[in-house]
């Protein structure tokens, strides 16, 4: 028996921009009804090509077939009228509109020209949210909704429009266990459907949960593409990388020293409640807890980013006041921040001076910059954390995400501060670049820095950690030492239930 045809099919696929080839030749097929994985690094070209399925970037050359039709895709609205719907990081939702004014945006039923017919659109838009297994109404508005019902209100509006074929980038990255678990139960409904989708994400253990198919790309060309049941996580990340990464989280034997930083009944009114802990020389502290407990608010109240009401802080034992970021960066402390585009950095700026903005007071010399002197330092932390770039003035925007969240290391890197929060530090980046930044937390603990890492990934915190500290409703619920932390010991914390 012949195979049906696919839904969609690339052939030699190639797509360049200045001095990036960023695809070359690739070629994928989507059969109806599958969950087709995309795997690569950050840089591989997941992305390039996902723009260009769904018209947001025109390919150089190569053939796309919708169907066994060739197609020419001349935008975003002609891949929608052909069937294909993407679903981006970053929502494409009105927030002060309603979820089914968002599902139905500019599709609107009227009563005639002029008048949007209300119960039609609210009737329409509910049925799609139904039909997903979302316990939503339709006329909540999307500022109030949590991250994962916008996102199911980006799934219903790509349903609206008849996608056959459905991209989601990243979309359990902000999720809760819970919240992953109602979202796969939603994508199974699709594939019953018959929706082709194509699921980007770099956590490696939802790909044998949810897909069919996976298909790696390396340096923008496609290397392998396997059935989920025939093939291991070994070898997928062997294609991910070219190599073997024998060391998920590898080991160290940093000496831990004197107390550096300790953080004393810390409050904010309503948010954080008497919070205290300590970091030393050489030791790598995880901070783990659910979202909502306060664990990223507590890190920008010890930068200077948000007020206190309440506590000190004590820097190398004396107390200090840090009333802003600035203040934070005097004192030797760093922070990299979760969101790394809205509050790490500055996109249109390039590489070098987003690397040398925190230390441009230092860098300086009679008020004046010294360009010699940032451009050497620009090329050592670019060659030290091989960050993917053709160069130094190439604008931050045109890097991968996991190239960004390099250059934002960097950027702390050069203020040379010995206090380092990081906060979801391998958010949105694939296995290599997350071992990468694995051994580079290792090697500034073995320097002597004293390291805060917050991570919703266990797996990350328990694997790195030298303590563990747990957050539940704005409190410390429970430490832990390396040796007798556990998954579930921290995620009992997390609930409450210690």
């Amino acid at each position: 028996m012949n195979a049906p045809s696919p839904v969609l099919s690339l052939r030699g696929i190639r797509k360049a921009f200045p001095g990036v080839i960023a695809l070359d030749g690739v070629d994928l097929d989507l059969q109806a009804g599958e969950v087709h994985v995309l795997l690569g690094e950050n840089g591989a070209g997941k992305s390039t090509l996902m723009k260009i399925i769904s018209g947001a970037v025109a390919r150089d050359s190569g053939d796309i077939v919708i169907e066994g039709v060739p197609v020419e895709l001349t935008g975003p609205r002609h891949a929608q009228e052909l069937g294909i719907g993407i679903i981006y990081q970053e929502f494409n939702l009105v927030p002060h509109l309603t979820a089914a004014e968002n599902i139905l945006l500019g599709r609107e039923p009227k009563l005639f020209p002029g008048v949007i017919d209300q119960r039609r659109l609210v009737r329409e838009a509910q049925q799609q949210l139904d039909d997903l297994g979302v316990a939503l109404a339709a006329t909540e508005r999307v500022s109030r909704l949590s991250v994962a019902q916008q996102q199911m209100v980006e799934v219903a509006k790509a349903l609206s429009l008849n996608a056959r074929v459905l991209i989601m980038d990243e979309p359990t990255s902000a999720l809760t266990t819970q919240e992953i678990t109602e979202l796969f139960d939603a994508i199974r409904r699709l594939k019953k459907r018959g929706v082709a989708i194509v699921y980007i994400s770099h956590r490696m253990e939802e790909l044998f949960a949810i897909g069919d198919r996976v298909t790696v790309l390396r340096d923008g060309r496609h290397v392998g593409t396997r059935a989920i049941g025939e093939t291991t996580m070994t070898e997928l990340v062997r294609l991910m990388v070219g190599r073997d990464l024998t060391e998920h989280f590898p080991k160290r034997q940093a000496a831990i020293g004197e107390e550096i930083l300790r953080v004393e009944a810390l409050r904010r009114n309503g948010i954080l409640h008497d919070v205290s802990l300590s970091l030393r020389r050489g030791e790598v502290v995880g901070l783990a807890g659910l979202m909502g407990s306060g664990r990223t608010e507590l890190a920008r109240a010890i930068f200077g980013a948000d007020r206190i009401d309440g506590g000190q802080i004590f820097v190398h034992g004396k107390p200090c006041a840090v009333r802003s970021p600035r203040d934070a960066i005097a004192l030797g402390i760093g922070f990299l921040t979760e969101d790394r585009k809205q509050q790490g950095l500055v996109l249109v700026l390039s590489v070098q001076e987003n690397i040398c903005l925190p230390s441009v007071s230092r860098l300086a010399r009679a008020g004046c910059t010294q360009p010699a002197r940032e451009t050497e330092m620009t090329a050592q932390r670019i060659a030290e954390l091989r960050i993917k770039t053709p160069g130094p003035h190439q604008r931050v925007m045109n890097l991968s995400g996991g190239n960004q969240q390099k250059v934002v290391l960097a950027k702390w890197l050069c203020t040379e501060a010995d206090i380092l929060i990081f906060d979801e530090p391998t958010r949105g980046i694939d296995v290599g670049s997350k071992v990468e930044i694995y051994q580079l937390i290792n090697q500034l603990a073995a320097r002597g820095a004293a390291i805060l890492m917050i991570s919703s990934e266990l797996p990350e915190i328990v694997g790195l950690s030298d303590r563990i500290l747990v957050m539940n409703g704005g409190r410390i619920a429970g430490e832990f030492t390396a040796a007798e932390a556990t998954q579930e010991k921290l995620l009992a914390a997390a609930l409450g239930k210690n």
